[in-house]
């Protein structure tokens, strides 16, 4: 700001000296080489001043890496499912339409989440709560329920599948949130505040969400919840034994189902389980290193053609990688980092400002992005087991999709309403 201001102080300094008498001549020619003109320093003094001062109406790192990332994931479904979608409905597109229409649902959610202020949000927070109860406990009763490769995990309305956790993992941030701003103190200072009134909270989701079971979301939701909890000011000791317990439990659950145990052995040696548990990993790894640099170009990938399952869900990032290339892969992930930045910064402002609820939800929200982008790349690379997790904002699915845009959309609500806040 002392910058901006010295620069457009000097500007009006230039001007009244067009508008002195003569003997201020001399002293404007001997300037007049030193800058600019004065129209030309206005304009630059101005959009910094903006810049600086926060006058602009939304984030603009946020929406640009937000909508490069929904335009991206649109052209690689697109790509990733064509031959799926001619052997399997004989039509080119089936998946890339559907992706689309989802995406306009989920941008026409995000504008109408844009319109709700965010004392809505916190006023509701708790039957938020319950609604996501409600939701993780319909989907498993029989009938309700709908089972695809072996999990319950969606809702049949019509011809859309509704998935339960995506709706829960949004409450439960805006949950978490209004629950820190109103035990904040108790939070920080008092063990029966930090540890066993949110834990309960989180054991309870989590035990619903393992029924169907989907351990990638469980993590997801605990990593969040935690997450907040330790941003919130929690103190070490009570953090260390959160990460412990999450730890102990994370274990106990590899080991009591056969199936995730042998995943962890395929992951250490997938090269040895090819042809078996470890058959995802390793034709996803064929198209990371068949991708190169440059890549083979946009629609010329081979693993897709019915090597790599989940092409177009869990494991788009290979067929992103193994199309465009490492070049490709690292311009996606570094626009995840600077969503997840731009989030994170939104949340920073909101807490500068005394609006603690926004900077909690922006500061949830942003985990979710980095705990579900870290998963699904690492399991795409071979640096985590695998784990069905779709890949935020990119992957097909459309209660992923659409509440990826509701997301987005209240980080740009809280970004707004931060900025009413700090505006004179």
């Amino acid at each position: 700001m002392p910058f901006v201001n010295r620069l457009l102080h000097k500007i009006q300094s230039k001007r009244a000296a067009t508008q002195s008498p003569e003997s201020s001549q001399a002293h404007f020619d001997q300037e007049e080489d030193e800058l600019p003109s004065p129209s030309w320093l206005h304009r630059c003094a101005h959009y910094l001043h903006r810049e600086i001062t926060l006058d602009r109406g939304f984030d603009h790192g946020l929406v640009i890496a937000g909508l490069a990332l929904l335009f991206l994931g649109w052209i690689m479904v697109s790509s990733a499912s064509s031959e799926l979608a001619t052997s399997r409905y004989g039509s080119l597109f089936f998946f890339s339409v559907r992706h689309l229409i989802f995406l306009l649902i989920g941008l026409s959610a995000a504008a109408i989440v844009l319109l709700i202020p965010l004392r809505w949000w916190q006023a509701n927070s708790f039957y938020l709560l319950l609604s996501a109860l409600v939701l993780l406990l319909l989907v498993l009763i029989p009938g309700i329920g709908r089972e695809v490769n072996g999990s319950v995990r969606w809702i049949s309305l019509g011809p859309i599948n509704v998935q339960t956790t995506e709706i829960a993992k949004v409450f439960v941030v805006v949950f978490f949130a209004g629950y820190l701003v109103r035990h904040l103190q108790a939070v920080r200072y008092q063990a029966k505040y930090a540890l066993l009134r949110p834990l309960l909270v989180i054991g309870i989701l989590c035990v619903l969400v393992l029924e169907q079971p989907d351990f990638g979301a469980t993590v997801v939701i605990a990593g969040t919840s935690a997450g907040m909890l330790f941003m919130a000011g929690m103190r070490w000791f009570h953090v260390i034994l959160v990460v412990l317990a999450g730890t102990g439990m994370a274990v106990l659950l590899v080991i009591v189902a056969p199936y995730r145990m042998q995943r962890l052995t395929s992951f250490i040696d997938p090269w040895a389980h090819q042809f078996d548990t470890g058959y995802q990993l390793t034709q996803a790894l064929i198209a990371f290193g068949r991708g190169h640099w440059d890549g083979l170009g946009l629609g010329n990938s081979v693993q897709k053609l019915f090597y790599l399952p989940e092409a177009h869900t869990d494991f788009v990032f290979a067929v992103l990688a193994e199309e465009l290339g490492l070049l490709g892969a690292c311009i996606t992930l570094a626009l995840f980092i600077l969503l997840v930045y731009r989030a994170l910064n939104i949340g920073r402002r909101a807490e500068a400002t005394g609006l603690l609820f926004a900077a909690y939800t922006s500061y949830g929200i942003s985990l979710i992005f980095a705990i579900q982008v870290f998963i699904n790349i690492g399991v795409n690379t071979g640096l985590l087991p695998t784990k069905g997790l779709t890949l935020p904002l990119m992957s097909y699915g459309g209660s992923s999709l659409v509440m990826s845009c509701v997301m987005l959309a209240l980080l740009l609500r809280v970004d707004h309403e931060t900025r009413q806040h700090t505006s004179p």
